[in-house]
């Protein structure tokens, strides 16, 4: 449930939008929008993927949702994506996300849903994306099993690299901690 940090007021709302959400009533996902407003900001993705959790929302509900929501709708439904869809019919959000050049839901994509069901080759661009767009691969999920023995990612993040050091732009300080993650292990 919502942190103690959010007020009586906010919990309170919640607690009457989970219930409309659970019995899937028609406004329901008008709660889904306002859930900022109600619980405020710093707040609200946790309570949106509590609604969607709640509401047992679908792969199309998901879609229509982040396809005509905001950024933060948009942020709520790729958190919610791991404990709502088992299978890959949800990754065209994620690559959506993923094109965009919003950081925030690009640090969402790259959830747990992203490190089950994206490529090896996706993936691969994915991460690159998070270092020239400065998101800390910390968010990525699984990331160190994934990049484990990954010749073709160290080859990327190596020309990536030399790229940027021909160009004289700084490299990405995550690049030598991922590229140290891709060294061949006893397994590979």
């Amino acid at each position: 449930m919502l942190t103690l940090s959010a007020t009586a007021a906010a919990r309170a709302w919640l607690d009457s939008a989970l219930a409309e959400a659970e019995a899937r009533t028609p406004g329901w996902e008008e709660r889904f929008v306002a859930a900022g407003r109600h619980c405020g900001h710093e707040h609200a993705d946790e309570a949106r993927t509590l609604l969607l959790r709640a509401a047992g929302a679908d792969p199309d509900t998901l879609a229509r949702l982040y396809h005509h929501g905001t950024a933060a709708e948009r942020r709520a439904v790729l958190l919610a994506l791991p404990s709502l869809v088992t299978g890959p019919e949800a990754l065209p959000l994620v690559e959506d996300a993923l094109r965009t050049h919003d950081t925030t839901l690009l640090a969402a994509a790259l959830g747990p849903y992203a490190a089950t069901h994206l490529t090896p080759h996706a993936w691969r661009h994915a991460l690159l994306k998070c270092l020239f767009s400065d998101v800390p691969v910390t968010v990525v999920a699984g990331l160190a099993e994934r990049a484990a023995g990954d010749g073709e990612l160290a080859r990327m993040l190596t020309d990536h690299a030399a790229e940027r050091t021909a160009a004289g732009r700084a490299v990405p300080a995550d690049l030598s901690r991922v590229l140290a993650l891709t060294a061949p292990t006893e397994e590979s």
